[in-house]
């Protein structure tokens, strides 16, 4: 299997030097030069094995020798061992037709943990094959963040170094990422948005120089490895519902683009999605961008699902190259003009192929807090904002088949919003109950690309 740049001037790599590249050479992202389908008998074979060994045969494919088989099995085993529930992903039921994809029951609540477990355990193995260090650096709006320094603190062969918008995450999102004691972990607030610690990473991998200099690694979904391993749970809840005897659809809270993506991964591996819903909150630049075919970033409005709040997509560069049949000259003419020009239109072919795979909507923060409180009331279930949002444009897009709408972080990670709601205060996890007493760890950077290279080349020279 080889990987090739969105924007087709970056030579094809294996899985394992893309995976460590994190970003191609010119700019672009990493895409499976080819999809690998999987057979109806194959889908259906599915049907009642572990987590573990469904994402051991979706994952095979992409892996390639080095680290498929026995290697593979035992690096899925370890990455699940943390997470709170036998099932991984259970679904439950919100109404008729409806259901709700639990993926917070890992180490930080959050359904980052699904890649990031595997990740830091892929890498870790592709570093010691390589006799090399790592330093990884990786923006976060407020989940990936503290899965990555989860999956990655304490090990010998990384540094990380994690950027979050300065009082732009919830108090248990920051202190996830600030209280870690390990000396490789090293988490850095930012002044200003999500947008803003997403370009100043790209600044880093785009500066050659520098990138070979501190062996630059991303864990962001960025990486193709994030958004091949998040592939997984589509289609364990897919079989679960009669897949591929029957359709499913799936809505998915979203910011960066990252998570939906693997649906269409999944869908072009051949489960039978029949829609993938984007929900967005009132940063609603992909619903617009939908609506329109004008990809045109507004600055951010803070709100109560702070890891949605980006205009600034980094993976729906992915579905364009997917949307415009690979076609990289287009896509790199497209984000030529978002660089130059602030915005971008979408050809009219690519625009009609994404409306073939995506359908969108939006949720306002009153219609949020409306549906945390509906939801609690009608089944006892309390959800977060983000998984809120989702569930409120799902009810939007209900048909014959059954809807699936992924519920990604855990309510106790946002308790000022529930409680806004529902007038109930959810509690951390025993595991977790005394972050909000630990000392905090943090440096606060003004957003500059150079300051940011000095510190990382300070802490990794100690």
């Amino acid at each position: 299997m080889r990987y090739v740049s969105t924007r087709g001037r970056a030579p094809a790599l294996g899985f394992e030097a893309a995976m460590l590249a994190g970003l191609a050479g010119d700019g672009g992202l990493y895409v499976p030069e080819r999809v690998p389908v999987l057979s109806p008998d194959a889908i259906a074979a599915l049907a009642g094995l572990p987590y573990e060994k469904v994402a051991a045969r979706i994952l095979a494919p992409f892996l390639g020798e080095d680290l498929g088989g026995a290697t593979l099995a035992d690096d899925l085993a370890a990455a699940h061992a943390g997470f709170r529930h036998p099932a991984r992903a259970p679904l439950v039921q919100l109404g008729p037709g409806h259901f709700l994809l639990e993926l917070h029951h890992g180490p930080t609540l959050a359904f980052k943990d699904f890649a990031m477990q595997v990740l830091g355990r892929l890498m870790d193995r592709a570093l010691a094959r390589a006799g090399r260090r790592a330093t990884i650096v990786g923006a976060t709006s407020g989940d990936t963040g503290s899965a990555a320094i989860e999956a990655f603190r304490g090990r010998d062969a990384v540094d990380v170094f994690i950027l979050f918008p300065e009082g732009r995450v919830s108090e248990v999102q920051r202190r996830q990422m600030t209280t870690p004691a390990e000396a490789n972990v090293h988490a850095i607030a930012l002044r200003g948005d999500f947008d803003a610690c997403q370009a100043r990473v790209k600044d880093l991998f785009n500066d050659h120089a520098f990138r070979d200099e501190v062996g630059l690694a991303a864990v962001n979904s960025i990486n193709l490895a994030r958004v091949l391993v998040q592939t997984v749970y589509y289609f364990a809840a897919a079989v679960a519902l009669g897949a591929p005897h029957r359709p499913v659809a799936f809505t998915v809270p979203t910011g960066n683009f990252g998570d939906v993506q693997a649906g269409a991964v999944a869908r072009a591996m051949g489960l039978p999605i029949s829609r993938l819903v984007i929900a967005t909150n009132q940063n609603d630049i992909l619903d617009r961008c939908l609506a329109t075919g004008i990809y045109a970033p507004r600055p951010v409005r803070p709100s109560q699902s702070p890891s949605m709040d980006i205009q600034v997509a980094s993976n729906f560069e992915r579905a364009l190259h997917d949307a415009t049949g690979g076609d990289a000259a287009q896509v790199a003419a497209m984000m030529a003009a978002l660089a130059a020009e602030g915005r971008f239109a979408v050809p009219a072919r690519a625009l009609a192929a994404l409306r073939g795979v995506f359908a969108s909507g939006r949720a306002s923060e009153s219609e949020t807090t409306a549906t945390i409180a509906r939801i609690h009331a009608a089944t006892g279930i309390l959800l977060c904002p983000h998984s809120a949002v989702a569930v409120m444009v799902a009810s939007e897009h209900l048909g014959r088949e059954p809807m699936v709408t992924l519920a990604t972080a855990h309510p106790a990670k946002f308790p000022d919003a529930v409680a806004a709601a529902t007038g109930i205060r959810p509690a951390l996890p025993a595991r977790l109950a005394g972050i909000l007493a630990k000392a905090e760890r943090v440096s606060v950077l003004d957003d500059d690309a150079g300051a940011l290279k000095a510190l990382i080349r300070e802490r990794i020279a100690r």
